[in-house]
């Protein structure tokens, strides 16, 4: 259905399509290669290009475009969670995986960093697009018995917050990077699991993301 739709779209909608697709690649190159901050849309419509006051017609702010680099970025993550996770036996492990991971990512990757000041949208973006992965994780591990999650949405929802609420305390210096354990620990206790059982399987090792 997706790609009847697709073809059957009209001339100005798949150049709009593509447009917006052009703007949110040449954004995550040039944020990557050089920061948010200093990312300029001028650069990104010239990179992409689009003319300079087209961009506002996809975007209303450069902060906005962020926002949509940040979303394919989470969803990449959780692609290249599964490629690991899809190896393990134990499905709490799972997603006791995806969230440290997210954690991880959230204070080390500077694309990242720079966009949890917005941490409401940011917790919006990360229940949208790694709910898919994260929510079935929950439900499978509920169904084999190691976890007690019984609205697995609502857990996911509250879980997305408190990462970032973490995520934004440890970047700002108000907790230590040394907690990031304990934090995924507490984030289990919410799929309920009991808090030796969750320090148990948040210091299980982890293997690294493809490429990294």
């Amino acid at each position: 259905m997706a790609e009847a739709g697709i073809q059957g779209e009209g001339r100005v909608a798949r150049r709009q399509r593509r447009n917006r697709a052009a703007l949110i690649k040449a954004a995550r190159e040039i944020m990557t290669e050089k920061g948010a901050e200093a990312a300029t849309m001028l650069e990104i419509a010239e990179r992409a290009d689009v003319g300079a006051g087209t961009i506002y017609n996809y975007f209303r702010s450069k902060d906005e475009l962020a926002i949509a680099v940040l979303e394919g970025l989470m969803h990449d993550l959780g692609v290249s969670i599964q490629a690991v996770t899809d190896r393990f036996e134990d499905p709490a492990q799972v997603y006791a995986f995806g969230i440290r991971t997210v954690l991880d990512t959230a204070t080390g990757d500077p694309r990242w960093r720079q966009m949890l000041h917005r941490s409401e949208v940011i917790a919006d973006a990360l229940f949208r697009m790694m709910g898919p992965f994260a929510i079935r994780d929950l439900r499978q591990a509920s169904a084999a018995g190691r976890f007690q999650a019984e609205g697995a949405e609502l857990t996911w929802r509250l879980t997305c917050h408190a990462l970032i609420g973490a995520s934004l305390a440890i970047t700002e210096g108000q907790l230590s990077p040394a907690e990031s354990e304990r934090i995924v620990a507490r984030l289990l206790c919410m799929a309920g699991l009991d808090l030796a059982s969750a320090t148990e399987l948040a210091g299980r090792p982890r293997p690294p993301l493809p490429g990294r």
